[in-house]
């Protein structure tokens, strides 16, 4: 009946100190980089942000300075296309089920969703500008705008169907026709847009006059072929079965920076190189275009190519006057061919009818391709605007080019010229080098040792900035970090610690949610040592905040103890085996030096534990030997096998110190005179895989229990936690043990002074350790063992387990294979939960000790993770209830309590948009403008106001000089609240009928009255007749040809723009007005009639000019 009087007690004290379960709040605090599931890439070119989409509703934004950020939708679909809102702070996501969501960067989260009702086939946003064009299955193309100020999506009126484009365009195009590609035109201020379908068709479409400007397509005659290796072969001629068949777009880009080339990839993998600067009416085409209008690429003679699926185009120098450049190609080559990334150095000197390749080079790809984005150069110049290419692979790998080594390479005259991509810097390395082992530790309040980590460690995190080839600037910079000012709190607090498998170790400041590297101790052997695991990989790791000592074990037995020192000296290395000891000097630097390795067994390391002081280390073996080792003196206390009863591996240790211990394992019968070694005593709690609890005197390694404890059933062990009664040990005794710390550093001084040849500094020699926590018989009373296995969890007394007890107080079977756990607790608390991680990816939340579930949640749901193989090595947590795990490339800490912000987000948070550099952009693109007007010559200006007035103005005309950036977005806002005169009734919603045309829709400017006395006309002379005639007739002439005008033409002269409210409103006015209308005329009929007589003239030369005309004239 002891053990179940036992758990009651600790229930009811349990209940009694700490009352119900915290409140949960499962989220991501932290999160570092490239998910495994990346699928699509954007870029801001202003912010200069990096954007992953992925296939799972997740975003990754990339900055500078460490700043990352994780949007997760929550929807788990994949997203086939991710646009900036260029420096605008939003970013446009569209998932596979047709979700168009906007994204706040600054408060990263999910401002705004749209469902489309129909299949999105294509998306692009007008650089500059909030507003958006979506094409359809149905080959409808609409237009969308952001509202800032509301927060939401808007549907504006204009919307160009696929039959009334191809009606104007004078072509047919087949039913269901999807739009495949839409590129706004550049240089155009968005007024011109390219529409691609699927079947080949090609129109550039005139956004403002709502007209087809050109037309594109398979129609089209001679086409000038031309290799990638520059050789030309004879034009097509007019007659080839290419030209004959419908060939399906599968990528296209612009080839040229002010629009007048495109690329087009086909499934069939041809490349076509379409001219677009000529300008020809949409009458009058099928007769063909001139042979200098197309050029075709072949990557591949083969009769069986790859689909082109991505094109790319970089410009070279401006001041080539866009005459050749690089083109970027995934696809096109021959089926069962290597997997490669092509690169085509193209120029045409006099025309694309002189278009050669020059260069060419073949991108070995590393993983299956998911897309690439090309950057440009953070201050790229006019001379040099070559962009850097990023190429994102799967799994989660994102491959660097720099720009200025690629066109090296395409410059020099090599059959086949390889490059290497450069590596993409990570924060966090998880595979290149792979991390093995990991620790997130808790720094003590106070100390000096702690004060001198963080002095230097803001010194050494200033480090260099990341650079390509030949030094070119890294490209992402955007983001703004954190303006949270700790104050005296600027400390470091919290440090993650890991070991990689080349034996490196690496050290963080994880007090804040940008991760900065401070220290990195290489696995190297040490010069003039000879040790067994020179470069071995890491297996264990655990970090003693008290005395500022790190312990690495390795897969080849050796542990190598590192000390923090606070100044660059020499001091000396102890190499301690089973032979003896060697002692050197060695030079360090500031920061964490190996002061001692050791080698006992020639067996890996599974586990490592610090004594609660510092002074003691106890090691766990594969083999199923333990060691100690004493810090101190730098020696091995002793090693021993556990006793299990098999070679089982040691995965879990736990050192604690009693006092009286004699006492406690024998009976009161047996009790005598205590000696010195019975009023304290350190016991050792030893667990093994296969679930065995081995309890083993920590001064002598004697056996305190008979027998291992050990389940009635087999069971494969997780870990083993002592649960204290009712103080917190690791709170306030760490803070004690930092400020008394250098009092006894300075009382073992002249003990340890002996040790070293040239009367080093005591820390130098040996770890400087206080006193250990010892417990009295009272708390050892309600001190319990928890025992988690896959299958169950199992709660023993430690007083019992002392005595040999091998009673359960309390058992829970799970139902599912647990893998992982860890217990958390409330600051100045003991032990408030156990959580444990499942292979099915659950992660689930008990109370202590009652062992009840009251929390869950899933690695799927938090982070759209799928538990894998030896994910547990690299898991470790804090007491607060923050966890660090790994996956792959990906590297999170999720933070369980809700009360918990150890991160203070969101005031340590760094911001993914920079307003300031919003605001500069702004300011200086204005500037641009006023400069560039000011500069303009008459003939340009000259040539401006024609156009304005009538005149054609060319296609290329770089308007986005003409206007400032209002002035473009407020002429697209008035374009796109209005429907086009193409579109079909069926766009028309069903409460916005035509209304028909009434003599009341006819406007008529009222004419001030004037007195027509010939007094007056004497005064003022003769009237100009002849421009009241020419206002009249409106400038026609009586050569004009009739042309039939259309019901869509007439509706859309007369009838009012805007939506159904309006024409309503529009239409109350009216009646209003009539009465006043009928007064009016009334009068003016007076008045016309005392006029008479001076448009007698008038009306005679008026009626003979009519008798010539017909009624489509008028």
């Amino acid at each position: 009946m002891f053990p179940k009087r036992l758990l009651q007690k600790v229930i009811h004290q349990h209940n009694g100190q700490h009352g119900h379960m915290l409140d949960m709040d499962l989220h991501i605090a932290l999160h570092y980089g490239i998910p495994s599931t990346g699928s699509v890439l954007a870029f801001d070119p202003i912010q200069r942000l990096l954007a992953i989409g992925t296939l799972d509703g997740r975003i990754k934004v990339i900055g500078g300075d460490n700043i990352e950020g994780l949007l997760i939708s929550s929807k788990q679909l994949p997203y086939k296309s991710l646009e900036f809102l260029h420096n605008q702070g939003y970013l446009v996501s569209i998932s596979n089920e047709n979700d168009i969501q906007v994204w706040n960067l600054e408060l990263r989260h999910e401002a705004h969703c749209l469902q489309w009702e129909s299949n999105i086939t294509a998306f692009a946003v007008i650089q500059g500008s909030s507003f958006m064009y979506v094409g359809d299955e149905h080959g409808l193309m609409s237009v969308l705008k952001f509202d800032i100020e509301e927060v939401k999506l808007l549907r504006l009126p204009y919307r160009i169907p696929a039959n009334d484009v191809t009606e104007a365009a004078g072509v047919s195009l087949p039913d269901h026709q999807s739009i495949v590609g839409i590129l706004p035109q550049p240089c155009t201020s968005g007024n011109r847009v390219l529409i691609a379908y699927e079947n080949g068709l090609i129109i550039l479409w005139d956004v403002s006059e709502a007209r087809v400007a050109l037309v594109r397509g398979y129609t089209d005659l001679q086409l000038k072929d031309d290799s990638p290796t520059g050789a030309l072969n004879e034009p097509l001629g007019p007659s080839s079965n290419y030209e004959q068949e419908e060939k399906e777009i599968c990528s296209l880009c612009w080839a040229s920076t002010c629009g007048s080339l495109l690329a087009v990839g086909y499934i069939d993998g041809d490349i076509l190189l379409w001219n677009i600067s000529s300008c020809f009416s949409t009458k009058g085409q099928q007769g063909g275009l001139p042979s200098n209008n197309v050029v075709k690429l072949q990557l591949s003679s083969g009769d069986r190519k790859l689909p082109v699926i991505v094109l790319h185009w970089s410009a070279r120098s401006r001041l080539q006057n866009d005459r050749g450049g690089q083109l970027f190609i995934y696809g096109g080559d021959e089926i069962g061919s290597e997997e490669v990334l092509t690169v085509l150095s193209l120029e045409w000197p006099n025309g694309i009818e002189t278009l050669k390749c020059i260069a060419r080079v073949d991108l070995t790809l590393n993983g299956s391709f998911a897309d690439m984005i090309l950057i440009p150069h953070v201050g790229a110049t006019e001379n040099n605007s070559t962009d850097v290419l990023f190429v994102l692979t799967s799994p989660g790998q994102l491959h660097v080019y720099d720009g200025a080594k690629l066109s090296k390479l395409t410059n020099e005259q090599e059959e086949k010229p390889s490059i290497l991509p450069d590596q993409f810097p990570v924060t966090i390395p998880t595979v290149d080098p792979c991390m093995t082992a990991a620790k997130l530790t808790l720094l003590p309040i106070g100390g000096s040792s702690a004060d001198l980590l963080s002095q230097i460690a803001s010194a050494i995190k200033t480090a260099a900035k990341p650079t390509l080839f030949a030094g070119t600037k890294w490209p992402l910079t955007g983001g703004v970090p954190s303006e949270f000012s700790p104050g005296e709190d600027d400390r470091v607090k919290r440090m993650y610690i890991a070991g990689y498998q080349d034996g490196s170790v690496r050290i963080w400041d994880a007090t804040y949610p940008v991760l900065s590297l401070m220290f990195v101790m290489e696995g190297e052997q040490v010069p003039g040592i000879k040790m067994s695991g020179e470069n071995a990989s890491v297996s264990t790791l655990d970090f003693s905040s008290v005395t500022m000592s790190l312990a690495v074990g390795d897969e080849r037995g050796l542990v190598r103890v590192y000390k923090f020192q606070a100044s660059s000296d020499e001091i000396n290395f102890h190499f301690v085996s089973e032979t003896g000891r060697e002692v050197h000097i060695l030079r360090h630097q500031k920061g964490f030096c190996c002061i001692a390795a050791f080698s006992v067994l020639d067996s890996p390391i599974r586990t490592l534990e610090f004594a609660n002081s510092g002074d003691k280390l106890a090691v766990g073996f594969e083999c199923g030997q333990v060691a100690i080792l004493d810090l101190v003196s730098l020696s091995v206390l002793f090693h021993t096998d556990c006793a299990s009863g098999s070679s089982s591996p040691v995965i879990s240790l736990a050192m604690k110190v009693f006092t009286h211990i004699g006492s406690l394992i024998h009976s009161p019968k047996q009790q005598g005179p205590k000696s010195p070694e019975d009023l304290a005593g350190g016991v050792l709690f030893v667990l093994t895989r296969n679930a065995h609890i081995v309890v083993i005197d920590s001064v002598i390694g004697n056996m305190i229990s008979s027998r291992p404890v050990h389940p009635k059933k087999e069971s494969t062990a997780i870990s083993m936690y002592v649960i204290e009664g009712s103080i917190s040990v690791s709170g306030a005794r760490s803070e004690e043990y930092a400020q008394h710390l250098s009092q006894d550093n300075d009382i073992l001084t002249e003990a340890n002074q002996t040790n070293s040849p040239r009367q080093s500094k005591p820390e130098e020699v040996a770890l400087q350790c206080p006193s250990e926590t010892k417990y009295s018989d009272d708390r050892l009373s309600d001190m319990l063992l928890l025992l988690c296995c896959e299958d169950a969890l199992r709660l023993y007394s430690v007083k019992s387990l002392l005595q040999g007890d091998n009673n359960v107080i309390h058992k829970v079977n799970l139902g599912k294979p647990c893998c992982w756990s860890t217990m958390f607790k409330r600051k100045d608390e003991n032990a408030s939960g156990l959580i444990l991680l499942y292979q099915t990816g659950v992660i689930e939340i008990r109370s202590l000790p009652d062992l009840e579930v009251v929390g869950e949640s899933s690695l799927m749901s938090i982070l759209r993770w799928s538990f894998k193989i030896n994910m547990a090595k690299t898991m470790s947590s804090s007491d607060s209830g923050l966890i660090a795990l790994v996956n792959g490339c990906e590297l999170a800490f999720i933070s369980l309590l809700a009360g918990e912000n150890d991160f203070r987000i969101p005031d340590s948070l760094p911001c993914l948009h920079d307003k300031v550099l919003a605001a500069a952009a702004d300011a200086a693109i204005f500037s641009s403008y006023r400069t560039k007007k000011q500069s303009a010559s008459p003939g340009i200006l000259g040539g401006i106001i024609k156009g304005f007035k009538g005149g054609k103005v060319g296609n290329t005309t770089d308007r986005s000089e003409i206007l400032p950036k209002s002035s473009i977005i407020q002429q697209l806002d008035s374009i796109f609240s209005t429907v086009p005169f193409l579109d079909t009734p069926t766009v028309i919603t069903d409460d916005q009928d035509v209304g028909d045309l009434e003599i009341d829709d006819i406007q008529i400017d009222e004419v001030p009255p004037v007195a027509s006395t010939s007094s007056q006309i004497g005064k003022h002379g003769r009237r100009d007749e002849k421009s009241e005639r020419e206002k009249l007739f409106h400038g026609a002439t009586s050569d004009m040809k009739p042309r039939l005008r259309t019901a869509e033409e007439i509706r859309a002269q007369y009838r009012k723009a805007g939506d159904v409210s309006a024409v309503a409103a529009n239409a109350r006015d009216k009646l209003a007005q009539r009465q006043e209308k009928l007064e009016r005329i009334s009068r003016r009929t007076e008045e016309l009639q005392s006029g008479a007589e001076n448009f007698e003239s008038m009306a005679k030369e008026l009626v003979k000019a009519m008798e010539d005309r017909k009624w489509w004239k008028l």
